[in-house]
């Protein structure tokens, strides 16, 4: 009978929890209301992953991508974006 082979699951880049936290502040059901988020890189977030990430965001029709002067990122869409 053959060997079950050990399954690798592969480790989420930076990237990738950057994306879902970011995910999870805007799912939040007070920030709905708001329309927008104000989001600053962990230490443990890579910064080339965190700029492509905030690249990304900001070539999505109907969000704003403001950077605030402490390193900080405002992300706005819809009521926000047309205040």
């Amino acid at each position: 009978m053959p060997q079950p082979t050990p399954q690798t699951t592969k480790k989420p880049s930076s990237y990738e929890l950057a994306g879902r936290r970011i995910q999870k502040l805007i799912a939040a059901p007070g920030v709905q209301k708001v329309q927008a988020i104000t989001v600053s890189r962990l230490e443990h977030e890579s910064a080339e992953d965190w700029q492509r990430l905030i690249d990304e965001i900001s070539e999505t029709a109907g969000v704003m991508v403001e950077a605030l002067e402490d390193g900080a990122i405002r992300i706005g869409w819809r009521q926000y974006c047309e205040a």
